[in-house]
């Protein structure tokens, strides 16, 4: 992903925080879609987002929702930040999160509110797609929906537990929304409740669409560092086998396309980004090291022109795997 493209994910998600809705976005885009009405959607979400502004004044007017020093309650807060932005002073995308992270505190019972009302639609079509799938019982059906919901309030617990928590960085919040899986842990459960030849085709597809999605994961990582370093043919099979295995899908029982077979061991403890750069030639860390460079140099660029600074800790690739 090129610079400016990393930019325009990161500044959505800023922009995001200062209307306070990170909460409801973030966790939202994780969810599979359902069919519906886009107008309805959209009526729905103006009324609650004209809600969340009345409560924010409210917030703001009681005292005991302000969790910080007397004088610097949100409005105080988001002044400061606007005024370091007018004089220059250095702001990061972090120091607007920490600015809003109260707010998203006291407004979790509103996102709550938005979570269900749009979880409740994609739970019944899927509690519907899979009951027509495999043929389920009324029985089976319930319990099934059940589970969804279940799967649903847990994610639910912890998004609150990692906006709660005060040293929560901003990246936290994009990894969880990124790697959540609304399907974690649904294999184990459908055995139990599956059996004889629906059992089996649930597994063959199962095995399928993870396949698919570490394909994917493999073949963009491998694409990706081979637009920067031009890998030959023995590297990128590794590299694929490492992007492979660092999927979350990843079986080692999967027929995998665009690999022989060659691996390259990791040891213990490394991450997978020392494990790639171990089978890299010296000229091709060199192109590696100038284009994190240069992708930094040109985020930089980016942010300021919005009077942002970038984070210290940024890593260009470690941002891509946020898209």
């Amino acid at each position: 992903m090129n610079p400016p493209g990393v930019i325009r994910s990161l500044i959505p998600l800023v922009l995001g925080l200062v209307i306070g809705g990170l909460g409801a976005t973030l966790f939202l885009q994780s969810m599979p879609g359902a069919e519906g009405s886009a107008e309805e959607r959209a009526a729905k979400l103006e009324a609650e987002l004209k809600r969340s502004h009345n409560r924010i004044a409210a917030l703001e007017a009681d005292p005991r929702t302000r969790r910080e020093k007397p004088g610097r309650g949100f409005a105080d807060r988001s002044r400061q930040l606007a005024e370091d932005i007018r004089e220059g002073r250095p702001v990061s995308p972090e120091d607007v999160f920490r600015a809003f992270q109260p707010l998203m505190r006291d407004l979790s019972p509103l996102f709550d509110r938005m979570r269900i009302a749009r979880e409740k639609e994609d739970i019944e079509a899927k509690t519907g797609e899979w009951t027509r799938r495999y043929d389920l019982s009324p029985a089976q059906r319930d319990s099934l929906r059940k589970w969804f919901e279940a799967q649903s309030e847990e994610n639910a617990r912890r998004w609150n537990d990692l906006v709660q928590q005060d040293g929560t960085r901003l990246q936290d919040l994009m990894k969880f929304a990124a790697t959540r899986r609304p399907h974690d842990g649904i294999d184990s459960f459908m055995e139990r409740v599956l059996s004889g030849e629906k059992l089996q085709r649930f597994q063959s597809e199962r095995m399928a669409e993870r396949a698919a999605s570490v394909q994917q994961h493999a073949d963009t990582g491998t694409q990706r560092l081979d637009g920067i370093v031009k890998l030959d043919d023995a590297q990128r099979d590794q590299v694929f086998g490492i992007m492979a295995r660092g999927s979350r899908d990843y079986d080692p029982a999967m027929k995998l396309e665009g690999t022989t077979g060659g691996e390259i061991p990791i040891a213990d403890g490394a991450t997978r980004q020392q494990a790639l750069l171990s089978i890299l030639r010296p000229e091709q860390r060199q192109a590696y090291e100038a284009e994190q460079q240069r992708r930094r140099e040109s985020a930089q660029k980016d942010m300021e022109a919005i009077g942002l600074a970038l984070p210290p800790d940024w890593d260009p690739l470690e941002w891509d795997e946020f898209r």
